[in-house]
């Protein structure tokens, strides 16, 4: 019994419900996609659009809907054209034979006047509309004649009034249709284009104008089912005006219709204003739009068909996929759909642009990777095979015609190889010398040893270059290297950076806006792109300030009070006009400020020096002060210096590594010229966030902190730059604090005069000596003791100040309630 039970349930178990779900799912997509290939792609669609237009009428006697409509999917879907007319002429037919010739005929004399006379791409919309009116307006003149002999004034204006409506429409029908649109994607949609479709869908539905199903009209269902969808996608402003253009195309077509308008715009206005009750109350506002209308329109007799008109709108409505609302709502700006859609697509280019920089970021280590990656291996055979070279150019020569031969490289082979090494290493280490001892037993071995070591002298120079080319080869590759790989790490910053989402700072954004207006001050938009402790970064709109400086004096402290840092006005765009609005950026302020003198001259007092200098903020919250000396005087090292300044600058602005980039500019200085023209370079970066200073000196003389009453003295030995490719850069880290003055010199300084016999002891007692704290006067008076000391200007001096001082904000913070300070 058991196991007939068994056998009984196993099947039942072998039901694979996700196979059944995703087999149902895959049957509604097929379904899906082969309705869009018949209706879309096959122009089934087109042809049905057709008929109804063929049927629709304005004020029961004018048809202007069929010859736009068939010029339009001419100009722009000629291989559907065909199935358009056919749809178009069976629409017309129902209404009277007629109808139909008068379209046929207009149809053929619209595409002959387009075949004599082809309109441009420029043009070809408003060219086409005025062979639509052409067209229409003979084709309705010969009818007139031929049925009446005669035409009246009454017939001429209703004939130039078709005419005009049919050379609107076409213009419409060719915006409006997205299959039909210019753009054949569209983001977005301008309040004219929904205007336009709209115009287009009840224009359609006006060739449902007389179909009833149980004494409810088809059209009515329709117009509102419509009012509904765009009121739920759209809101009260795009529901309202569907509203109202549908019921002005239905009151044009009926004139019974006039009530429809005030019905269909009310509905579309509730039912937007209800949207927030989703279906629900979007159909709640049709509903009780329909009573007040209906009750006011037709009185209480026909109430009952209006009502069950409206319940069956809603009814389709109800059945009507989210998936079709949220589409129609993506393309309708204002909306969350619409935005949650710009969202995605902005934030797929940006993935798209951060991964491209990353697999760039990839290449450049990559790249970097195989110039550093040396196989010590392969390095070893390689110079055991160029060792091989050279003993067998020196055998060529020598022992390739000796008698003994075959005794030293066949029987004596690592004697004879070890022996001739051994006196190309001496020859290598003394210089070319050898010395006796090691002669005299190699003479006792050989029978040319003097040819030998003749030989071995002269294949050793070839040798010596060859090995000195190889490793400036070596070196070139890892310096290379070196800006392959901060180059990828500045790209891979890039990415990251990129990466970086802009937060939503809704609830802080409220509570600073609050704040501010509490204390009197009106804020027009507030926008939080960053709150980061001492990387803040927030724009403000404020009323036009009249010049009182409201931004800076009120809002950055009360700023600073909310966030619980330093906040001062970065930028600040004041508006041209009284009732303007003012643009202004709030940023974090650093914690250290640095103050800077200079004092230079030209050697002789002439005007160029061949000194330069630049004190810059390179952004990352860092301060760089160089000076570079050029080799020699006058206009040449003067553009030496300045060269090299320009390229380190460019090289720290881009976000590479200190050592990276001297290193960058010395190659680039190295390999420029083939003269001796060297530069100098001394570099301080100072951190304005910790005071945090790095010091790289390329040849330079030392620098000089002054803390109080006592010096520190900053100093590295490095060759200028220029000199060798592989340049060492030795870093010297010092941790500056507020008060300190760091005093930088050329060499043009700090050689002293012949007087003094040790200049560095004199020159720390003139900086302990000095009763000031400016920089400018710091540098001023510094020059003028070495130029008094010497009597003369015997080379270009430069003398670059920095004082450290913490950042002391202009305005006193301005506390506002404790509930409100936690804002981030």
């Amino acid at each position: 019994m058991e196991k007939i039970e068994r056998n009984m349930i196993e099947p039942i178990a072998d039901v694979n419900i996700h196979e059944a779900k995703a087999g149902a799912i895959n049957w509604i997509h097929k379904l899906q996609a082969k309705s869009e290939d018949f209706f879309l792609k096959k122009g089934i669609s087109l042809a049905i659009i057709g008929f109804l237009l063929g049927r629709a009428l304005i004020l029961s006697e004018l048809s202007p809907f069929g010859l736009p409509f068939f010029a339009a999917v001419f100009l722009m879907r000629r291989d559907r054209a065909p199935l358009a007319l056919i749809g178009l002429l069976a629409g017309a037919a129902t209404v009277g034979i007629s109808n139909s010739v008068t379209l046929v005929v207009s149809s053929f004399l619209l595409m002959f006047m387009i075949k004599m006379k082809n309109p441009g791409t420029e043009g070809q919309f408003k060219t086409t509309s005025i062979y639509v009116f052409i067209s229409l307006s003979l084709v309705n003149i010969a009818e007139q004649y031929i049925l009446h002999r005669s035409i009246q004034l009454y017939d001429g204006l209703m004939i130039g009034v078709e005419a005009g409506l049919a050379m609107i429409l076409t213009l419409i029908f060719i915006q409006s249709i997205p299959l039909l649109a210019v753009r054949k994607k569209t983001q977005s949609f301008k309040t004219e284009e929904i205007v336009c479709i709209i115009i287009l869908l009840a224009s359609v539905m006006t060739g449902t104008i007389g179909w009833k199903i149980h004494g409810l009209s088809v059209e009515h269902v329709l117009s509102r089912y419509l009012v509904l969808l765009f009121g739920m996608a759209g809101g009260a402003a795009i529901g309202s005006t569907v509203g109202v253009v549908t019921g002005l195309i239905f009151s044009l077509a009926s004139v019974a219709s006039l009530y429809q308008m005030s019905l269909l715009a009310f509905s579309g206005l509730l039912g937007g204003l209800l949207k927030d009750g989703k279906r629900i109350g979007v159909s709640f506002g049709l509903l009780i739009a329909t009573l007040l209308i209906g009750l006011y329109g037709e009185g209480t007799n026909n109430v009952t068909v209006t009502l069950y008109e409206s319940v069956i709108a809603v009814l389709l409505f109800t059945l009507t996929p989210y998936a079709i609302i949220s589409g129609i709502a993506r393309h309708i700006p204002g909306t969350a759909e619409h935005s949650t859609e710009q969202q995605q697509y902005a934030r797929k280019v940006r993935d798209v642009t951060a991964q491209r920089v990353a697999q760039f970021s990839n290449v450049f280590e990559a790249l970097s990777n195989s110039f550093t990656q040396m196989d010590e291996r392969g390095r070893h055979e390689e110079d055991e095979k160029e060792l091989d070279y050279f003993l067998s150019n020196v055998t060529e020569k020598t022992c390739q015609l000796c008698f003994k031969k075959d005794q030293c490289w066949t029987k004596n082979f690592d004697a004879t190889y070890e022996g001739m090494q051994d006196i190309m290493l001496q020859l290598s280490e003394n210089q070319g010398q050898l010395s006796q001892n090691t002669a005299r037993e190699w003479g006792k071995y050989c029978s040319k040893s003097p040819q030998v070591i003749a030989a071995i002298s002269q294949e050793l120079m070839y040798y010596q270059a060859n090995q000195k080319l190889k490793k400036q080869v070596h070196e070139s590759r890892k310096l290379v290297a070196d800006q392959l790989r901060g180059v990828s790490a500045v790209m891979d910053d890039f990415a990251k950076e990129i990466q970086r989402e802009r937060q939503n700072h809704h609830q802080q954004e409220e509570l600073i806006m609050e704040a501010i207006q509490d204390f009197g001050l009106h804020v027009g938009n507030i926008e939080i792109y960053s709150l980061e402790q001492g990387n803040a970064d927030i724009e403000m709109n404020i009323p036009y300030c009249q010049g009182r400086g409201e931004a800076e004096k009120l809002i950055a402290p009360m700023l600073s009070d909310i966030l619980g840092e330093t906040i001062v006005v970065h930028t600040e765009e004041c508006s041209e006009y009284p009732d303007g609005q003012c643009e202004v950026t709030f940023r974090s302020a650093k914690k250290f400020t640095v103050e800077t003198g200079v004092a230079h001259a030209a050697k002789g007092g002439g005007l160029v020096s061949g000194d330069s200098f630049t004190t810059m903020e390179i952004g990352c919250g860092k301060y760089a002060i160089a000076i570079s000396d050029g080799m020699g005087n006058g206009e040449r090292a003067h553009f030496e210096s300045r060269e090299t300044l320009k390229l380190l600058q460019k090289f720290l602005v881009s976000g590479i590594e200190e050592k990276i980039a001297i290193k960058s500019v010395n190659s680039v200085l190295s390999l420029r010229t083939t003269d001796e023209i060297f530069s100098t370079l001394d570099l301080a970066m100072i951190d304005l966030q910790d005071a945090k200073a790095r010091f790289l000196k390329i040849c330079s003389i030392p620098s000089y902190i002054k803390r109080g009453d006592k010096l520190i003295k900053v100093e590295s030995s490095n060759l200028p730059m220029g000199i060798i490719q592989d340049l060492d850069v030795d870093v010297v880290t010092e941790e500056l604090k507020a008060g300190d003055i760091l005093i930088m010199m050329s060499d043009g300084v700090f050689e002293g005069p012949n007087l003094v016999e040790n200049f560095e002891f004199w020159m720390k007692r003139k900086i302990k000596e000095l009763q000031t704290d400016d920089p400018q006067e710091i540098s001023d008076l510094i020059l003028e003791e070495v130029i008094r000391a010497k009597g003369m200007i015997d080379d270009d001096m430069t003398i670059v100040t920095a004082k450290i001082k913490h950042n002391t904000p202009k305005w006193a913070t301005i506390p506002v309630q404790p509930r409100r300070k936690k804002a981030q």
